[in-house]
Protein backbone atom coordinates (compact mmCIF):
# COMPACT_ATOMS: atom_id res chain seq x y z
CA UNK A 1 0.00 0.00 0.00
CA UNK A 2 2.88 2.27 1.07
CA UNK A 3 4.48 1.78 -2.01
CA UNK A 4 1.28 2.11 -4.19
CA UNK A 5 1.07 5.59 -2.45
CA UNK A 6 4.28 6.90 -3.42
CA UNK A 7 4.47 5.78 -6.94
CA UNK A 8 0.58 7.73 -7.27
CA UNK A 9 2.43 10.75 -5.77
CA UNK A 10 5.22 10.22 -8.42
CA UNK A 11 3.05 10.36 -11.13
CA UNK A 12 0.92 13.25 -9.72
CA UNK A 13 3.20 15.63 -11.79
CA UNK A 14 3.79 13.88 -14.38
CA UNK A 15 -0.23 14.37 -15.23
CA UNK A 16 -0.37 17.80 -14.13
CA UNK A 17 2.61 18.52 -17.40
CA UNK A 18 1.73 15.90 -19.72
CA UNK A 19 -2.16 16.08 -19.81
CA UNK A 20 -1.63 20.04 -20.77
CA UNK A 21 0.57 19.09 -23.78
CA UNK A 22 -0.94 15.62 -24.89
CA UNK A 23 -4.70 17.91 -25.68
CA UNK A 24 -2.94 20.60 -27.57
CA UNK A 25 -3.27 19.48 -30.77
CA UNK A 26 -7.30 20.04 -30.26
CA UNK A 27 -6.72 23.78 -30.30
CA UNK A 28 -4.05 24.06 -32.33
CA UNK A 29 -5.12 21.99 -35.15
CA UNK A 30 -8.56 22.79 -35.34
CA UNK A 31 -8.97 26.59 -34.18
CA UNK A 32 -12.18 26.97 -32.95
CA UNK A 33 -13.54 28.34 -29.86
CA UNK A 34 -15.46 25.15 -29.53
CA UNK A 35 -12.40 23.08 -29.74
CA UNK A 36 -10.26 25.64 -26.86
CA UNK A 37 -13.23 25.39 -24.80
CA UNK A 38 -13.53 21.20 -25.21
CA UNK A 39 -9.25 21.51 -24.66
CA UNK A 40 -9.93 23.33 -20.81
CA UNK A 41 -13.13 21.03 -20.26
CA UNK A 42 -10.86 17.57 -20.84
CA UNK A 43 -8.52 19.49 -18.95
CA UNK A 44 -10.85 20.32 -15.66
CA UNK A 45 -12.27 16.86 -16.04
CA UNK A 46 -8.94 14.95 -15.88
CA UNK A 47 -7.55 17.29 -13.15
CA UNK A 48 -10.84 16.64 -11.03
CA UNK A 49 -10.86 12.94 -11.48
CA UNK A 50 -7.67 11.96 -10.63
CA UNK A 51 -7.33 15.08 -8.18
CA UNK A 52 -3.80 15.75 -8.88
CA UNK A 53 -4.48 19.55 -7.24
CA UNK A 54 -6.93 20.32 -5.51
CA UNK A 55 -10.48 20.72 -6.33
CA UNK A 56 -10.86 24.05 -5.62
CA UNK A 57 -7.19 24.80 -7.58
CA UNK A 58 -8.78 23.06 -10.60
CA UNK A 59 -11.69 25.54 -10.84
CA UNK A 60 -9.66 28.64 -10.98
CA UNK A 61 -8.91 27.26 -14.79
CA UNK A 62 -11.62 29.55 -16.74
CA UNK A 63 -10.84 32.48 -14.58
CA UNK A 64 -6.91 31.57 -16.06
CA UNK A 65 -7.42 30.40 -19.41
CA UNK A 66 -10.80 31.35 -20.72
CA UNK A 67 -9.42 35.09 -20.76
CA UNK A 68 -6.07 33.76 -22.67
CA UNK A 69 -8.22 31.98 -25.35
CA UNK A 70 -10.45 34.80 -26.21
CA UNK A 71 -13.51 33.31 -24.98
CA UNK A 72 -14.57 35.19 -22.35
CA UNK A 73 -13.39 38.56 -20.53
CA UNK A 74 -11.87 38.49 -17.19
CA UNK A 75 -14.71 40.58 -16.38
CA UNK A 76 -16.86 37.91 -17.69
CA UNK A 77 -15.56 34.96 -15.98
CA UNK A 78 -14.94 36.87 -12.48
CA UNK A 79 -19.12 37.88 -12.16
CA UNK A 80 -20.44 34.23 -12.73
CA UNK A 81 -17.94 32.50 -10.11
CA UNK A 82 -20.46 34.08 -7.38
CA UNK A 83 -24.07 33.25 -7.76
CA UNK A 84 -27.23 32.97 -5.89
CA UNK A 85 -25.90 29.91 -4.51
CA UNK A 86 -23.15 31.15 -2.25
CA UNK A 87 -25.81 33.37 -0.45
CA UNK A 88 -27.76 30.57 0.34
CA UNK A 89 -24.94 28.35 1.22
CA UNK A 90 -23.56 31.11 3.61
CA UNK A 91 -26.74 31.19 5.86
CA UNK A 92 -26.99 27.43 5.77
CA UNK A 93 -23.61 26.73 7.31
CA UNK A 94 -24.84 29.58 9.88
CA UNK A 95 -27.47 27.09 10.88
CA UNK A 96 -25.37 24.36 10.82
CA UNK A 97 -23.01 25.82 12.57
CA UNK A 98 -25.10 26.71 15.52
CA UNK A 99 -26.47 23.01 15.54
CA UNK A 100 -22.78 21.71 15.91
CA UNK A 101 -22.13 24.07 18.32
CA UNK A 102 -24.87 23.49 21.10
CA UNK A 103 -24.29 19.37 19.86
CA UNK A 104 -28.55 19.73 18.68
CA UNK A 105 -27.68 16.83 16.49
CA UNK A 106 -26.86 14.67 18.71
CA UNK A 107 -29.64 14.72 20.58
CA UNK A 108 -31.91 14.63 17.80
CA UNK A 109 -29.59 11.18 16.60
CA UNK A 110 -30.08 9.72 19.68
CA UNK A 111 -33.76 10.45 20.49
CA UNK A 112 -34.63 8.74 16.64
CA UNK A 113 -32.77 5.98 17.55
CA UNK A 114 -33.57 4.81 21.01
CA UNK A 115 -37.36 5.65 19.23
CA UNK A 116 -36.82 2.91 16.67
CA UNK A 117 -35.34 0.20 19.71
CA UNK A 118 -32.05 -1.65 20.30
CA UNK A 119 -32.07 -5.20 18.32
CA UNK A 120 -29.10 -5.25 15.71
CA UNK A 121 -32.16 -4.56 12.44
CA UNK A 122 -34.21 -1.82 14.62
CA UNK A 123 -30.69 -0.19 15.95
CA UNK A 124 -29.63 0.08 12.20
CA UNK A 125 -33.08 1.40 11.07
CA UNK A 126 -32.78 3.63 13.75
CA UNK A 127 -29.15 5.30 13.04
CA UNK A 128 -30.25 5.31 8.79
CA UNK A 129 -33.55 7.43 9.66
CA UNK A 130 -31.69 10.22 12.51
CA UNK A 131 -28.64 10.27 9.58
CA UNK A 132 -31.11 10.71 6.90
CA UNK A 133 -32.66 13.59 8.63
CA UNK A 134 -29.88 15.19 9.82
CA UNK A 135 -28.03 15.32 6.41
CA UNK A 136 -31.11 16.88 4.95
CA UNK A 137 -30.01 20.04 7.00
CA UNK A 138 -26.49 19.83 7.34
CA UNK A 139 -23.90 18.37 5.04
CA UNK A 140 -23.94 14.40 4.20
CA UNK A 141 -19.32 14.96 5.62
CA UNK A 142 -20.63 16.72 8.49
CA UNK A 143 -23.20 14.17 9.47
CA UNK A 144 -21.35 11.28 9.48
CA UNK A 145 -18.41 13.12 11.13
CA UNK A 146 -21.31 13.69 14.12
CA UNK A 147 -23.46 10.47 14.32
CA UNK A 148 -20.44 7.71 13.63
CA UNK A 149 -18.86 8.57 16.93
CA UNK A 150 -21.82 7.48 18.48
CA UNK A 151 -22.16 4.63 16.62
CA UNK A 152 -18.84 3.61 17.08
CA UNK A 153 -19.49 3.44 21.14
CA UNK A 154 -22.75 1.65 20.97
CA UNK A 155 -20.46 -1.17 18.71
CA UNK A 156 -17.79 -1.58 21.50
CA UNK A 157 -20.27 -2.01 24.04
CA UNK A 158 -22.11 -4.83 22.22
CA UNK A 159 -18.24 -6.14 21.79
CA UNK A 160 -18.01 -5.91 25.14
CA UNK A 161 -21.67 -7.43 26.02
CA UNK A 162 -20.86 -10.35 23.99
CA UNK A 163 -17.50 -10.98 25.31
CA UNK A 164 -19.25 -10.62 28.93
CA UNK A 165 -22.04 -12.76 27.95
CA UNK A 166 -19.44 -15.36 26.68
CA UNK A 167 -17.37 -15.36 30.22
CA UNK A 168 -20.25 -16.29 31.88
CA UNK A 169 -21.26 -18.79 29.64
CA UNK A 170 -17.81 -20.68 30.44
CA UNK A 171 -17.71 -19.86 33.86
CA UNK A 172 -21.72 -21.44 34.05
CA UNK A 173 -19.88 -24.22 32.08
CA UNK A 174 -17.21 -24.88 34.24
CA UNK A 175 -19.34 -24.75 37.59
CA UNK A 176 -17.64 -21.85 38.94
CA UNK A 177 -20.57 -19.04 38.93
CA UNK A 178 -23.25 -21.43 40.36
CA UNK A 179 -22.29 -23.94 43.18
CA UNK A 180 -25.69 -26.65 42.47
CA UNK A 181 -23.42 -27.89 39.41
CA UNK A 182 -20.54 -29.08 42.09
CA UNK A 183 -23.69 -31.26 43.52
CA UNK A 184 -24.27 -32.86 39.61
CA UNK A 185 -23.03 -36.53 38.65
CA UNK A 186 -19.27 -36.69 38.47
CA UNK A 187 -18.99 -37.26 34.56
CA UNK A 188 -21.00 -34.29 33.87
CA UNK A 189 -19.12 -32.25 35.52
CA UNK A 190 -15.46 -33.50 33.64
CA UNK A 191 -17.18 -33.18 30.35
CA UNK A 192 -18.41 -29.41 31.27
CA UNK A 193 -14.94 -28.87 33.04
CA UNK A 194 -13.12 -30.06 29.60
CA UNK A 195 -15.18 -28.15 26.48
CA UNK A 196 -14.05 -25.42 25.66
CA UNK A 197 -15.37 -22.26 24.75
CA UNK A 198 -15.16 -21.08 20.84
CA UNK A 199 -11.68 -19.30 19.73
CA UNK A 200 -12.70 -15.84 18.58
CA UNK A 201 -13.22 -14.94 14.99
CA UNK A 202 -11.39 -11.90 14.73
CA UNK A 203 -9.06 -10.21 16.67
CA UNK A 204 -11.24 -7.59 18.16
CA UNK A 205 -14.74 -9.40 17.52
CA UNK A 206 -16.01 -12.56 19.44
CA UNK A 207 -18.16 -13.59 16.43
CA UNK A 208 -18.11 -13.52 12.50
CA UNK A 209 -22.13 -12.11 13.90
CA UNK A 210 -20.62 -9.67 15.79
CA UNK A 211 -18.79 -8.48 12.84
CA UNK A 212 -21.12 -8.48 10.53
CA UNK A 213 -23.42 -6.36 13.14
CA UNK A 214 -20.66 -3.76 12.81
CA UNK A 215 -20.11 -3.36 9.07
CA UNK A 216 -23.81 -2.99 8.50
CA UNK A 217 -23.90 -0.24 10.73
CA UNK A 218 -21.18 1.76 9.82
CA UNK A 219 -22.12 1.25 6.11
CA UNK A 220 -26.10 2.37 7.28
CA UNK A 221 -24.62 5.52 8.41
CA UNK A 222 -22.81 6.34 5.09
CA UNK A 223 -25.27 5.49 2.78
CA UNK A 224 -28.27 7.22 4.96
CA UNK A 225 -26.14 10.41 5.19
CA UNK A 226 -25.78 10.69 0.66
CA UNK A 227 -29.60 9.40 0.59
CA UNK A 228 -30.91 12.13 3.12
CA UNK A 229 -29.07 14.77 0.91
CA UNK A 230 -31.27 14.06 -1.24
CA UNK A 231 -33.94 15.29 -0.11
CA UNK A 232 -33.95 19.23 0.34
CA UNK A 233 -31.81 21.88 -2.21
CA UNK A 234 -29.79 22.72 0.49
CA UNK A 235 -28.99 18.88 1.60
CA UNK A 236 -25.81 18.48 -1.01
CA UNK A 237 -23.83 20.80 -3.18
CA UNK A 238 -25.01 18.61 -5.87
CA UNK A 239 -28.82 20.28 -5.56
CA UNK A 240 -27.43 23.30 -4.96
CA UNK A 241 -25.19 23.14 -8.12
CA UNK A 242 -28.14 21.76 -10.13
CA UNK A 243 -30.96 24.73 -8.72
CA UNK A 244 -28.48 27.41 -9.76
CA UNK A 245 -28.03 25.66 -13.16
CA UNK A 246 -31.62 26.39 -13.66
CA UNK A 247 -31.58 29.42 -12.31
CA UNK A 248 -29.06 30.57 -14.24
CA UNK A 249 -29.42 29.38 -17.81
CA UNK A 250 -33.42 29.02 -17.66
CA UNK A 251 -34.68 31.72 -15.81
CA UNK A 252 -37.73 31.72 -16.31
CA UNK A 253 -38.54 28.49 -14.90
CA UNK A 254 -40.14 28.64 -11.64
CA UNK A 255 -41.15 24.86 -10.89
CA UNK A 256 -37.90 24.15 -8.87
CA UNK A 257 -37.85 25.73 -5.51
CA UNK A 258 -37.31 23.91 -2.35
CA UNK A 259 -41.40 22.78 -1.71
CA UNK A 260 -41.48 20.98 -5.23
CA UNK A 261 -38.01 19.78 -4.46
CA UNK A 262 -39.17 18.37 -1.27
CA UNK A 263 -42.32 16.69 -3.03
CA UNK A 264 -40.24 15.03 -5.43
CA UNK A 265 -37.62 13.83 -3.33
CA UNK A 266 -38.83 12.74 -0.16
CA UNK A 267 -40.49 9.70 -1.15
CA UNK A 268 -37.62 8.82 -2.90
CA UNK A 269 -35.49 9.13 0.25
CA UNK A 270 -37.82 6.72 2.16
CA UNK A 271 -38.02 4.52 -0.68
CA UNK A 272 -34.18 4.29 -0.92
CA UNK A 273 -34.16 4.00 3.01
CA UNK A 274 -36.22 1.02 3.64
CA UNK A 275 -35.06 -0.73 0.08
CA UNK A 276 -31.25 0.10 1.83
CA UNK A 277 -32.59 -1.02 4.94
CA UNK A 278 -33.56 -4.41 3.84
CA UNK A 279 -30.65 -5.47 1.85
CA UNK A 280 -28.33 -4.38 4.47
CA UNK A 281 -30.15 -6.52 6.60
CA UNK A 282 -30.49 -9.02 4.34
CA UNK A 283 -26.52 -9.33 4.15
CA UNK A 284 -25.42 -8.38 7.11
CA UNK A 285 -28.16 -9.44 9.81
CA UNK A 286 -29.98 -12.37 8.12
CA UNK A 287 -33.34 -13.04 6.53
CA UNK A 288 -35.08 -13.18 9.73
CA UNK A 289 -36.71 -9.47 9.46
CA UNK A 290 -39.62 -11.29 12.12
CA UNK A 291 -37.25 -11.18 15.29
CA UNK A 292 -35.94 -7.26 14.34
CA UNK A 293 -39.47 -6.08 13.74
CA UNK A 294 -41.38 -8.16 16.75
CA UNK A 295 -38.86 -8.76 19.01
CA UNK A 296 -40.01 -8.13 22.54
CA UNK A 297 -37.55 -9.78 24.67
CA UNK A 298 -34.12 -8.28 24.75
CA UNK A 299 -31.03 -10.23 25.10
CA UNK A 300 -27.96 -9.01 27.01
CA UNK A 301 -26.32 -7.17 23.96
CA UNK A 302 -29.23 -5.44 23.47
CA UNK A 303 -29.83 -4.31 27.36
CA UNK A 304 -26.20 -3.20 26.91
CA UNK A 305 -26.91 -1.25 23.64
CA UNK A 306 -30.01 0.55 25.67
CA UNK A 307 -27.72 1.23 28.55
CA UNK A 308 -25.05 3.08 26.27
CA UNK A 309 -27.58 5.23 24.39
CA UNK A 310 -29.50 5.87 27.37
CA UNK A 311 -26.27 7.40 29.47
CA UNK A 312 -24.89 9.49 26.55
CA UNK A 313 -28.65 11.02 26.15
CA UNK A 314 -28.24 11.61 30.20
CA UNK A 315 -25.07 13.09 29.85
CA UNK A 316 -26.50 16.08 27.32
CA UNK A 317 -28.61 16.99 30.41
CA UNK A 318 -31.99 19.24 29.72
CA UNK A 319 -32.30 21.16 26.46
CA UNK A 320 -30.62 24.20 26.97
CA UNK A 321 -31.60 27.70 25.75
CA UNK A 322 -29.06 27.67 22.76
CA UNK A 323 -30.37 24.61 21.77
CA UNK A 324 -34.18 25.96 21.70
CA UNK A 325 -33.19 29.14 19.92
CA UNK A 326 -31.58 26.85 17.41
CA UNK A 327 -34.31 24.53 16.95
CA UNK A 328 -36.95 27.49 16.80
CA UNK A 329 -34.71 29.00 13.34
CA UNK A 330 -34.17 25.20 12.55
CA UNK A 331 -38.38 24.95 11.86
CA UNK A 332 -38.43 28.77 10.25
CA UNK A 333 -36.22 28.49 8.05
CA UNK A 334 -37.79 24.96 6.97
CA UNK A 335 -41.13 26.88 6.80
CA UNK A 336 -40.20 29.89 5.01
CA UNK A 337 -38.47 27.98 2.50
CA UNK A 338 -41.33 25.85 1.93
CA UNK A 339 -44.27 28.51 1.61
CA UNK A 340 -42.28 30.50 -0.57
CA UNK A 341 -43.57 29.75 -3.33
CA UNK A 342 -44.96 26.21 -3.13
CA UNK A 343 -46.54 26.31 -6.56
CA UNK A 344 -49.84 24.58 -5.87
CA UNK A 345 -50.74 28.12 -4.00
CA UNK A 346 -49.60 31.66 -3.36
CA UNK A 347 -46.43 31.74 -1.24
CA UNK A 348 -45.09 34.76 0.67
CA UNK A 349 -43.38 36.10 -2.13
CA UNK A 350 -46.68 36.84 -3.41
CA UNK A 351 -46.72 39.81 -1.31
CA UNK A 352 -44.63 41.28 -3.11
CA UNK A 353 -46.02 42.00 -6.85
CA UNK A 354 -43.85 44.18 -8.11
CA UNK A 355 -40.88 42.41 -7.08
CA UNK A 356 -41.74 38.81 -8.71
CA UNK A 357 -38.33 36.44 -8.65
CA UNK A 358 -36.46 38.71 -6.47
CA UNK A 359 -36.93 36.79 -2.91
CA UNK A 360 -35.18 33.27 -2.95
CA UNK A 361 -34.44 30.98 -0.65
CA UNK A 362 -31.07 32.73 -0.43
CA UNK A 363 -32.58 35.83 1.19
CA UNK A 364 -34.35 33.34 3.94
CA UNK A 365 -31.35 31.87 4.62
CA UNK A 366 -29.55 34.95 5.12
CA UNK A 367 -32.28 36.79 6.71
CA UNK A 368 -32.33 33.99 9.32
CA UNK A 369 -28.30 33.35 8.83
CA UNK A 370 -28.00 36.54 10.22
CA UNK A 371 -29.91 36.14 13.92
CA UNK A 372 -27.33 33.72 14.65
CA UNK A 373 -24.90 36.58 14.88
CA UNK A 374 -27.58 38.70 16.77
CA UNK A 375 -28.91 36.68 19.34
CA UNK A 376 -27.23 36.58 22.78
CA UNK A 377 -26.16 32.72 23.42
CA UNK A 378 -26.33 33.63 27.30
CA UNK A 379 -28.18 35.82 29.55
CA UNK A 380 -27.23 39.52 28.90
CA UNK A 381 -24.21 40.46 30.58
CA UNK A 382 -22.18 44.06 30.98
CA UNK A 383 -18.83 42.46 30.65
CA UNK A 384 -19.10 39.83 28.15
CA UNK A 385 -21.66 39.61 25.13
CA UNK A 386 -21.78 36.02 23.29
CA UNK A 387 -23.63 35.55 20.15
CA UNK A 388 -25.52 31.80 19.36
CA UNK A 389 -22.43 32.03 16.59
CA UNK A 390 -18.96 34.07 16.12
CA UNK A 391 -17.66 34.23 12.74
CA UNK A 392 -14.73 32.08 13.92
CA UNK A 393 -17.13 29.11 14.46
CA UNK A 394 -18.60 29.87 11.05
CA UNK A 395 -15.40 30.04 9.75
CA UNK A 396 -14.32 26.81 10.87
CA UNK A 397 -17.66 24.97 9.31
CA UNK A 398 -17.85 27.11 5.62
CA UNK A 399 -16.48 24.60 3.16
CA UNK A 400 -14.82 27.86 1.38
CA UNK A 401 -13.27 25.19 -1.17
CA UNK A 402 -16.99 23.98 -2.27
CA UNK A 403 -17.33 27.95 -2.64
CA UNK A 404 -14.73 27.86 -5.30
CA UNK A 405 -15.77 24.47 -6.97
CA UNK A 406 -18.81 25.40 -7.36
CA UNK A 407 -17.81 29.06 -8.88
CA UNK A 408 -15.69 27.18 -11.51
CA UNK A 409 -18.39 24.90 -12.82
CA UNK A 410 -20.58 28.29 -13.64
CA UNK A 411 -18.00 29.27 -14.98
CA UNK A 412 -17.16 26.26 -17.21
CA UNK A 413 -20.85 26.09 -17.62
CA UNK A 414 -21.00 29.61 -19.28
CA UNK A 415 -18.09 28.92 -21.60
CA UNK A 416 -19.64 26.14 -23.18
CA UNK A 417 -22.23 28.25 -23.74
CA UNK A 418 -20.58 31.10 -24.98
CA UNK A 419 -18.04 29.34 -27.14
CA UNK A 420 -20.63 27.31 -28.90
CA UNK A 421 -19.49 23.96 -27.13
CA UNK A 422 -22.43 22.65 -25.30
CA UNK A 423 -24.55 23.15 -28.84
CA UNK A 424 -21.74 21.00 -30.75
CA UNK A 425 -21.93 18.31 -28.49
CA UNK A 426 -25.58 17.99 -28.26
CA UNK A 427 -25.78 17.90 -32.19
CA UNK A 428 -23.10 15.29 -31.70
CA UNK A 429 -25.44 13.21 -29.96
CA UNK A 430 -28.53 13.88 -31.26
CA UNK A 431 -28.87 10.52 -32.64
CA UNK A 432 -29.60 9.40 -29.17
CA UNK A 433 -33.32 11.59 -29.81
CA UNK A 434 -34.47 8.05 -31.43
CA UNK A 435 -34.19 6.24 -28.51
CA UNK A 436 -37.65 6.33 -25.94
CA UNK A 437 -36.80 9.12 -23.67
CA UNK A 438 -36.61 7.19 -20.87
CA UNK A 439 -33.99 5.10 -22.48
CA UNK A 440 -32.13 8.31 -23.24
CA UNK A 441 -32.15 8.91 -19.36
CA UNK A 442 -31.47 5.84 -18.01
CA UNK A 443 -28.43 5.83 -19.98
CA UNK A 444 -27.30 8.79 -18.63
CA UNK A 445 -28.21 8.10 -15.08
CA UNK A 446 -25.85 4.75 -15.57
CA UNK A 447 -22.79 7.11 -16.87
CA UNK A 448 -22.64 9.68 -14.39
CA UNK A 449 -23.10 6.96 -11.73
CA UNK A 450 -20.56 5.40 -12.57
CA UNK A 451 -17.91 8.38 -13.24
CA UNK A 452 -19.28 9.75 -9.55
CA UNK A 453 -17.48 6.95 -7.86
CA UNK A 454 -14.02 7.89 -8.95
CA UNK A 455 -14.60 11.90 -9.74
CA UNK A 456 -16.11 14.17 -7.17
CA UNK A 457 -19.86 14.35 -7.22
CA UNK A 458 -19.64 18.27 -7.43
CA UNK A 459 -17.58 18.12 -10.76
CA UNK A 460 -19.28 15.25 -12.35
CA UNK A 461 -22.54 17.63 -11.58
CA UNK A 462 -20.59 20.20 -13.63
CA UNK A 463 -19.24 18.81 -16.55
CA UNK A 464 -22.21 17.23 -17.01
CA UNK A 465 -25.33 19.95 -16.64
CA UNK A 466 -24.13 21.70 -19.57
CA UNK A 467 -24.33 18.69 -21.95
CA UNK A 468 -27.32 17.07 -20.82
CA UNK A 469 -29.40 20.58 -21.23
CA UNK A 470 -28.70 21.20 -24.77
CA UNK A 471 -28.87 17.26 -25.56
CA UNK A 472 -32.52 17.50 -23.95
CA UNK A 473 -33.13 20.72 -26.11
CA UNK A 474 -31.98 18.83 -29.45
CA UNK A 475 -34.29 16.18 -29.14
CA UNK A 476 -37.50 18.18 -27.66
CA UNK A 477 -37.22 16.49 -24.44
CA UNK A 478 -38.03 18.62 -21.44
CA UNK A 479 -34.75 19.67 -19.94
CA UNK A 480 -36.23 18.78 -16.36
CA UNK A 481 -36.83 15.23 -17.58
CA UNK A 482 -32.90 14.83 -18.06
CA UNK A 483 -31.66 16.73 -15.47
CA UNK A 484 -33.48 16.07 -12.45
CA UNK A 485 -32.57 12.32 -12.38
CA UNK A 486 -29.04 12.18 -13.45
CA UNK A 487 -28.65 15.46 -10.53
CA UNK A 488 -29.81 13.39 -7.58
CA UNK A 489 -27.81 10.55 -9.61
CA UNK A 490 -24.85 11.61 -8.75
CA UNK A 491 -25.13 11.34 -5.09
CA UNK A 492 -25.00 7.48 -5.48
CA UNK A 493 -21.16 7.22 -4.57
CA UNK A 494 -21.59 4.13 -3.02
CA UNK A 495 -18.99 1.61 -3.92
CA UNK A 496 -15.36 3.08 -2.54
CA UNK A 497 -14.26 4.27 0.41
CA UNK A 498 -12.34 7.11 -1.77
CA UNK A 499 -15.63 8.14 -3.69
CA UNK A 500 -17.00 10.35 -1.15
CA UNK A 501 -15.73 11.47 2.43
CA UNK A 502 -18.68 9.79 4.08
CA UNK A 503 -17.82 6.37 2.83
CA UNK A 504 -13.88 7.58 4.32
CA UNK A 505 -14.95 8.50 7.42
CA UNK A 506 -16.71 5.37 8.18
CA UNK A 507 -13.76 3.10 6.44
CA UNK A 508 -11.24 4.44 8.99
CA UNK A 509 -13.12 3.18 11.80
CA UNK A 510 -11.64 -0.59 10.30
CA UNK A 511 -14.66 -2.26 10.31
CA UNK A 512 -14.81 -2.52 6.50
CA UNK A 513 -12.73 -3.67 3.60
CA UNK A 514 -13.04 -2.40 0.40
CA UNK A 515 -14.39 -5.49 -0.76
CA UNK A 516 -17.61 -4.88 1.45
CA UNK A 517 -18.44 -1.16 0.36
CA UNK A 518 -18.32 -2.37 -3.53
CA UNK A 519 -20.60 -5.59 -3.02
CA UNK A 520 -22.90 -3.27 -0.58
CA UNK A 521 -22.45 -0.28 -3.26
CA UNK A 522 -23.83 -1.98 -6.08
CA UNK A 523 -27.05 -2.65 -4.66
CA UNK A 524 -27.36 0.17 -3.69
CA UNK A 525 -26.76 1.88 -6.69
CA UNK A 526 -29.18 -0.41 -8.46
CA UNK A 527 -31.70 0.74 -5.99
CA UNK A 528 -30.78 3.99 -5.95
CA UNK A 529 -31.30 4.24 -10.24
CA UNK A 530 -34.26 2.30 -10.37
CA UNK A 531 -35.87 4.71 -7.26
CA UNK A 532 -35.09 7.51 -9.28
CA UNK A 533 -36.48 6.61 -12.37
CA UNK A 534 -39.78 5.06 -11.11
CA UNK A 535 -40.55 8.85 -9.20
CA UNK A 536 -39.48 10.26 -12.69
CA UNK A 537 -41.91 7.91 -14.21
CA UNK A 538 -44.64 9.05 -11.94
CA UNK A 539 -45.22 11.44 -9.37
CA UNK A 540 -42.34 13.77 -10.72
CA UNK A 541 -44.10 13.94 -14.29
CA UNK A 542 -47.34 15.52 -13.15
CA UNK A 543 -45.32 17.14 -10.13
CA UNK A 544 -43.23 19.12 -12.97
CA UNK A 545 -45.06 19.03 -15.70
CA UNK A 546 -42.19 16.89 -17.61
CA UNK A 547 -44.46 15.46 -20.07
CA UNK A 548 -44.75 18.60 -22.11
CA UNK A 549 -42.05 20.91 -23.93
CA UNK A 550 -41.97 23.92 -21.39
CA UNK A 551 -42.66 27.51 -22.56
CA UNK A 552 -39.35 28.41 -20.69
CA UNK A 553 -37.28 26.70 -22.69
CA UNK A 554 -35.42 27.57 -25.98
CA UNK A 555 -37.57 25.58 -29.01
CA UNK A 556 -35.28 23.71 -30.92
CA UNK A 557 -37.67 20.68 -31.96
CA UNK A 558 -41.49 20.28 -31.05
CA UNK A 559 -41.26 17.20 -29.82
CA UNK A 560 -42.13 16.13 -26.41
CA UNK A 561 -41.78 13.41 -24.10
Amino acid sequence: MRRLRCSWSSLKPLIIIITPLALLPLPLVIRKKEAECAYILILMAVYWMTEVLPLSVTALLPALLFPLFGIMKSSQVASVYFKDFHLLLLGVICLATSIEKWGLHQRIALRLVTGFGVNPGMLMLGFMVGCAFLSMWLSNTSTVAMVMPIVEAVIQQVLNASEEASKDHKGALNGISNLALQLEDKKVNIYKINKKAPPPYNGKYRTHEDHMMCKGLSLCIAYSSSIGGLTTLSGTSTNLIFAEYIYQYYPDCTVINFGNWFVLCLPICIIMLILSWIFLHWMYLGSNFRASLCSRQRSEKEKHTARVLRDQYNSLGPISWQEIITMIIFILMAILWFTRNPGFMPGWSALFPDYPGYATDATVALLLGFTFFIIPAHKPNAEHYEALITWKDFQACMPWEISLLVGGGFALAEGTKISGLSTWVAELLTPLGSLPPLATVTIACLIVTSITEVASNAATTTIFLPILAPLAEAIGVNPLYMLIPTALCVSFSFLLPVSNPPNAIVFTYGHLTSMDMVKAGLGLNVIGVLTVLLALTTWGTPLLNLDTYPDWAPVVNGTGV
